[in-house]
């Protein structure tokens, strides 16, 4: 008899109160870690000079850690409560192993994610978008996957009541069959750990991909894909795989470099270049009459005026290559290259001083007495 209650009533209050207790205790642990552990925990990570720890074991970290620890006291009071009931218990054990390793696996994964919000300093390095952190990111991917996997594994493990080693093992005979199915994925991810790990493409750069019709800024860079913010605000999306096994061109070392580069062709009609007269010294313009002396071509006065007011212009890098050259004449004329980088990167800005430029060109060119080639339409 058990507080009045005869017979076979006593075992199922007995089994409910034992319920009631396993519940409660469960529920005062989740309480005690969430309300007391947690805050200790956070308080003992703010004390300390360093702020990775703050960051590895955040808010999110511990409580998925604090979901844990219930299941945990259930699964210990199971053989006590379900004593008579060995297959009630054998099945609850089992559902109660499986939380325990999802809510472990989801812990993990948090866990691992929170390197992501390392910055640079943290982590050692001076750049938060350094190839280093590049590659950490991709390798925390790659334990996410395993980390998923492998609870994947025991939880089929715990469901079937097998060692999760006979389910290893059995994946050997499989793996032929497992890297078919998975065999894009597998190749993406290899790749992108190649792009991350040999520095050859980072968050920021600005690339153009010609396979895709992609010219912009890189948003964003997986395991598997790579966003690209198009400068008419399109998305494009690639895999790492195409830009490997393709080609891209990524302009970072211009926008960490001194200059963008111009480079632009004109053609000159062949009528046009001419020795000098003193007349045609006294049409040039004053910076270029020093340059010029009576018999000397005006094409060679014109290029060496060119670089030289090139060179003196505070938007022009004079430290990098400048120079105004010929090249292989054709039936269109003769073409002039102007090759030299401007300080200015942003593309906007360049594109406006770079037109600047040669509308001055265009504009003095008269005055040495060339004429630039036109072709008019047939009449």
């Amino acid at each position: 008899m058990l507080a009045g209650v005869h017979g076979p009533a006593v075992h199922i209050l007995r089994h409910v109160l034992l319920i009631v207790v396993a519940v409660l205790l469960a529920a005062l642990a989740g309480w005690f870690c969430r309300k007391v552990l947690m805050p200790l925990a956070q308080k003992i990570t703010a004390k300390t000079e360093a702020t990775w720890d703050e960051i590895l074991f955040n808010e999110r970290v511990l409580r998925a850690l604090c979901a844990i620890v219930p299941a945990i006291v259930i699964w210990k009071f199971l053989p006590m409560v379900f004593y008579q009931f060995p297959l009630v218990r054998e099945l609850l054990a089992r559902a109660t192993a499986i939380y325990i390793t999802i809510m472990a696996t989801r812990a993990v994964t948090i866990f691992i994610g929170s390197f992501d919000d390392l910055e640079g300093p943290e982590m050692g390095m001076s750049e938060g978008r350094s190839a280093a952190r590049q590659y950490l990111k991709s390798f925390c991917g790659v334990l996410k996957i395993v980390a998923i996997f492998v609870s994947v594994i025991i939880v089929v493990a715990i469901a079937l009541d097998k060692s999760p080693l006979h389910l290893f093992a059995g994946l050997g005979a499989t793996s032929a069959i497992l890297m078919l199915v998975f065999k894009d994925t597998i190749e993406g991810l290899v790749a992108g750990i190649r792009l991350t790990s040999n520095d050859m493409l980072h968050a920021g750069d600005w690339i153009t991909v010609p396979s895709a019709n992609a010219n912009g800024i890189v948003q964003e860079m997986t395991l598997s894909t790579v966003k690209i913010r198009n400068f008419d605000n399109t998305i494009t999306t690639v895999s790492p795989l195409s830009l490997i096994n393709g080609s891209f061109q990524n302009w970072r070392n211009m926008q960490e470099g001194g200059g963008r580069r111009v480079k632009r062709i004109l053609y000159l009609d062949f009528r046009s270049i001419k020795p000098l007269s003193a007349d045609d010294i006294n049409r040039l313009p004053k910076e270029a009459q020093p340059l010029a002396k009576e018999g000397e071509v005006n094409l060679t006065v014109f290029r060496a005026f060119v670089e030289h007011w090139l060179r003196h212009r505070e938007d022009v890098n004079a430290k990098m290559t400048l120079m105004v050259r010929q090249m292989e004449p054709t039936q269109c004329g003769l073409p002039i290259e102007f090759y030299f980088f401007l300080k200015e990167k942003v593309w906007v800005r360049y594109e406006h001083t770079q037109a600047a430029i040669f509308e001055y060109l265009y504009a003095v060119i008269p005055s040495f007495g060339l004429k630039i080639y036109q072709q008019y339409p047939e009449q």
